[in-house]
């Protein structure tokens, strides 16, 4: 068996194999890009049906990451998932609060998780145009709130809480939302997904 060494080539194989077992996508080519990003990450073609994109999606997070604006996520290894070297290029911050320790301090406080405390400290600045939520439903719920109380407008939000507590739940009612979305319908999602959906819109920009 001929073991393929160089990354590119790993890619580029992976993605006529999606391709091939897929058996096309009915959408647009940049929504294509994302669902088999996901799928690349996954290894599940399942993905290929829960992905849900909202209208003008792809438009206005391509817009906002080209005019730099910042990226919240709600955990340290999406954070760590998310191209460097693409959001470098293009001025934007990825910021994620759940280590600080006033984050920390607040929720024990307050009663509530570090990561809806996370999302109140995130819309305090209106640089962070831009939330991805892969592991916390909690953050998503928090978020959609603050989205109904005229807080915050974002252009892009990528939910794909996963889990068995709350995860579909906290999706389905992002689908309600008349926010420009991505999403994944039922449990599954995760960091990695959320991840991968970031870096199929990075690397869209050129």
């Amino acid at each position: 068996m001929e073991i393929i060494k160089q990354p590119q080539k790993i890619e580029d194989k992976s993605m006529k194999i999606i391709d091939e077992e897929v058996g096309g996508f009915d959408c647009s080519p940049q929504e294509a890009k994302v669902i088999k990003r996901v799928i690349h990450a996954t290894a599940d073609l399942e993905f290929k049906e829960l992905v849900i994109i909202s209208d003008k999606a792809i438009e206005s997070a391509l817009k906002a990451l080209k005019s730099g604006a910042n990226i919240v996520t709600d955990v340290n290894m999406l954070k760590q998932g998310i191209s460097k070297r693409k959001t470098a290029e293009l001025g934007n911050e990825i910021n994620c609060f759940i280590s600080d320790d006033d984050i920390a301090q607040e929720a024990k406080e307050v009663g509530v998780t570090r990561s809806m405390m996370c999302m109140r400290k995130a819309v305090e600045d209106s640089d962070n145009k831009i939330f991805a939520i892969g592991n916390a439903p909690t953050a998503l719920f928090e978020l959609m709130k603050l989205i109904e109380e005229g807080k915050v407008e974002p252009d892009l939000i990528v939910g794909t809480p996963v889990g068995f507590v709350g995860a579909k739940e906290s999706k389905e009612e992002l689908e309600k939302l008349d926010v420009p979305y991505i999403t994944v319908r039922g449990r599954k999602g995760g960091s990695p997904v959320a991840a991968s959906i970031m870096n199929a819109l990075l690397y869209q920009i050129d």
